[in-house]
């Protein structure tokens, strides 16, 4: 179900003025977990989105990107739908906008809801675009006009605003390559790049041990300390699965990490966490 205490408004046409177009941005949450990995099924979804609400499609163009995530938009003789999702994070940011009356936004959010499996929607704006008086004068033409506190959309700005002891990244790897994960010597070059990539200096040699007694989580662990803290991971054989976690002192980026570990296992898809630890 959609957010209870969310309304669409539809204040365009006062008295003094009307808009010439309208702009939703929703922000789809708690995704089902293959919901964002094949652009195919995201560009159906977005097309059938647009063809329920009755939009009237032009054409779509969607693009993969390396090692995941999706764009795309669908042009409609009203105007467009456009998406970004992050698969790992079960997450996408849509945005609908339309210059005709014709077009069931309700409808539209709920197609792709139920398409995208999401268990939270939030709309997080509903805006007049172009808004044109009927009177001469037209006030904060040329203006900025602030509406909201802006994010911090970079872990390293937020890092320095906060200033916490260190930064822990969680990164499941799903469908890693088996020869790779039950290879000891693989996992333990793993580490030691890992190490060189963050510029992390490493105390001792990298642990690698196998344990096998539970079949349902039997497969190597390791651990690695370097001088700001440690990198540990475990590999699962009967699923080929990897779970890294990074924690440091010092700052790193969390998406290179879970990129090259992505990279390295082979993995046909990730999922990350990231925590600021006090």
């Amino acid at each position: 179900m959609l957010n209870k205490n969310i309304k669409f408004v539809d204040d365009s046409r006062k008295e003094n003025c009307f808009a010439l177009g309208r702009q939703l941005t929703i922000e789809y949450y708690e995704c089902g977990p293959e919901a964002f990995l094949d652009k195919i099924q995201v560009e159906k979804a977005m097309l059938k989105a647009a063809k329920d609400s009755n939009a009237t499609i032009i054409s779509s163009s969607f693009y993969d990107f390396v090692p995941q995530g999706i764009s795309g938009v669908v042009i409609i003789a009203e105007s467009h739908f456009t998406i970004h999702a992050w698969p790992e994070h079960d997450y996408a940011a849509v945005d609908i906008f339309t210059c005709g009356d014709s077009i069931d936004l309700p409808l539209a959010v709920e197609s792709m809801k139920k398409s995208f499996q999401s268990e939270n929607v939030v709309i997080s704006s509903d805006q007049n675009r172009g808004i044109i008086t009927k009177t001469v004068e037209q006030q904060n033409i040329g203006q900025v006009i602030k509406n909201s506190e802006s994010l911090p959309i970079s872990w390293k700005t937020e890092f320095e605003k906060k200033d916490p002891w260190g930064v822990l990244t969680s990164v499941d790897i799903y469908d890693a390559d088996p020869q790779i994960i039950r290879d000891a010597d693989s996992i333990r070059q793993f580490a030691y790049q890992l190490s060189e990539l963050l510029e992390m200096k490493r105390f001792g040699e990298c642990e690698v041990i196998h344990f096998g007694e539970d079949k349902r989580v039997a497969g190597f662990s390791m651990t690695q300390l370097i001088e700001t803290s440690l990198i540990s991971g475990h590999f699962v054989d009967a699923s080929n699965k990897a779970y890294i976690d990074v924690f440091s002192s010092k700052f790193y980026e969390p998406r290179q990490v879970a990129e090259f570990a992505a990279s390295f296992f082979k993995g046909g898809h990730y999922k990350m966490q990231i925590a600021l630890r006090k």
